[in-house]
C-alpha cells in the first residue's frame, strides 16, 4: 500500500516507516475493532489456551460467532499461520459459559449487556456456532499468503489476512489498511453448507434511523437512504431496481416490505413521483441533507414502492430474529422469514 499527501495541490508520497511496537496495533484494535473494517466485540486481550498459548485478541460478531485476530509479531509468517489454526483448534469447542467468562473477566460486565450495547440486539441464544481468524501484520511471504488463501478457497476455512502499513512523516503518524482477499467473500464463501439456507430473493435493509434520517420519512416519502460514509454510501448502491426489500429499525423490529423503483442518488438529486425534491419537503429528520454536495459523505437514496409498511411501535420482532449491523445483506433466516410472512406479504411476489 502506498500513500499521498496532498500539499499545495501536488502529491508526496509518505515514506512507510516500521511500527515500533505492535503491541500499539494490538490496543489501537482492541480499543476500536472499526479500524478492521469489521462490526465485532473485542470480548478478550492475550487469552490464555488449554495448551498453554495466547490468542492476542479474541471477539465476536452480530451473529454470536467467534474471531481469532492473532497479530505476526517476530514470528515467522508460517509459525503465525499454524499457531492461529491451532488456537481456532480451540476456540471451536468454547462453550457459552467459558466464553462468557472469557469476555466478562475482559469487558468487566456480563456478555450478554456488552453485546446489546455494541450492537443494538439480544445476544443469541446459541453463539460461537462458526468461527474465522485473521491474522494482522505488515506483510507475509508469497508462500504463506498462498497457504491462507489455499486454507480459504479450498477447504473453505474463515482464515484472512489484513494488512496494516504505517507511515510517519515529522511527528506525525498515519495508518493504512488492506486485505489479502476481500472478507466478505470469504464470509460468504465458508459459510457451512448445512448452516446456509437458500436466499428469498429479499434484501435485508438497515433504515439507519436516528441522526441522519427517519423511519418516519422513508415511510411517507417513499425511500430508503444510507450515507455520511464511503462503507455506507457503497451498501446501499447494491440495491437495484425490483429489489425486494425488508426494513428493520434498530433495537425495533422490522417495519416495511417494499420493491425498490429507482437507483441509488444523491439525496440531493433524489426526487419523489411527483417530481418534487425530496429535501424540499419538511422532513422530521432534515439532517439528512448534511454534505449533500460531497459524492462520498452524503447520503444515498433509493426509491421504495411500499407494498406493506408499518408504524415503528408496531415493528414485527420475535427472540432470536435475525438482524445485524450491515446496510445492506441478502435475508436468508428462514425463522426469520416464516415469522414475518404473517404481517407482510412476502410470499406473494
Amino acid at each position: 500500500m502506498n500513500v499521498w499527501k496532498v500539499e499545495d495541490n501536488t502529491l508526496k508520497e509518505l515514506p512507510k516507516s516500521r511500527l515500533d511496537s505492535e503491541d500499539r496495533l494490538e490496543n489501537w484494535i482492541a480499543a476500536d475493532s472499526s479500524i478492521t473494517g469489521l462490526d465485532l466485540l473485542v470480548i478478550g486481550k492475550q487469552v490464555v489456551t488449554l495448551y498453554g498459548g495466547r490468542i492476542d485478541l479474541l471477539a465476536m460478531d452480530y451473529e454470536g460467532n467467534l474471531v481469532i485476530l492473532e497479530l505476526k509479531r517476530d514470528r515467522t509468517p508460517r509459525d503465525v499461520v499454524s499457531q492461529t489454526l491451532d488456537y481456532a483448534s480451540w476456540v471451536k469447542d468454547l462453550t457459552y459459559e467459558q466464553v462468557d467468562a472469557i469476555a466478562t473477566n475482559y469487558l468487566q460486565r456480563k456478555l450478554s449487556d456488552a453485546f446489546f450495547n455494541r450492537f443494538g440486539v439480544d445476544l443469541p441464544q446459541e453463539i460461537n456456532r462458526q468461527h474465522s481468524m485473521i491474522i494482522v501484520a505488515s506483510e507475509l511471504d508469497p508462500s504463506s499468503e498462498r497457504i491462507v488463501q489455499y486454507l480459504s478457497s479450498q477447504y473453505n476455512i474463515n482464515i484472512n489476512c489484513i494488512f496494516f502499513d504505517f507511515f510517519k512523516e515529522k511527528d506525525q503518524e498515519f495508518l493504512g489498511r488492506s486485505w489479502l482477499m476481500d472478507p466478505e467473500e470469504v464470509s460468504e464463501r465458508t459459510k457451512p453448507s448445512k448452516s446456509a439456507s437458500p436466499w428469498t430473493g429479499i434484501y435485508y435493509v438497515n433504515v439507519g434511523d436516528g441522526e441522519h434520517r427517519s423511519w418516519e420519512d422513508c415511510k411517507t416519502y417513499g425511500f430508503l437512504s444510507a450515507g455520511q460514509g464511503k462503507k455506507y454510501r457503497d451498501a446501499i448502491q447494491k440495491l437495484n431496481v425490483g429489489d425486494k426489500v425488508m426494513a428493520y429499525l434498530k433495537g425495533k423490529g422490522y417495519v416495511g416490505f417494499g420493491e425498490v423503483i429507482s437507483p441509488a442518488r444523491m439525496v440531493k438529486d433524489f426526487t419523489l413521483p411527483d417530481e418534487t425534491k425530496l429535501l424540499d419537503h419538511r422532513l422530521v429528520q432534515p439532517n439528512i441533507s448534511n454534505n449533500q454536495d460531497d459524492p462520498e459523505l452524503a447520503d444515498w437514496t433509493v426509491g421504495v414502492k411500499w407494498l406493506h409498511s408499518i408504524d415503528r411501535d408496531s415493528a414485527v420482532t420475535f427472540t432470536g430474529i435475525f438482524s445485524n449491523q450491515n446496510v445492506v445483506c441478502k435475508l436468508k433466516h428462514k425463522p426469520t422469514i416464516d415469522h414475518l410472512a404473517k404481517y407482510f406479504p412476502v410470499n406473494s411476489y
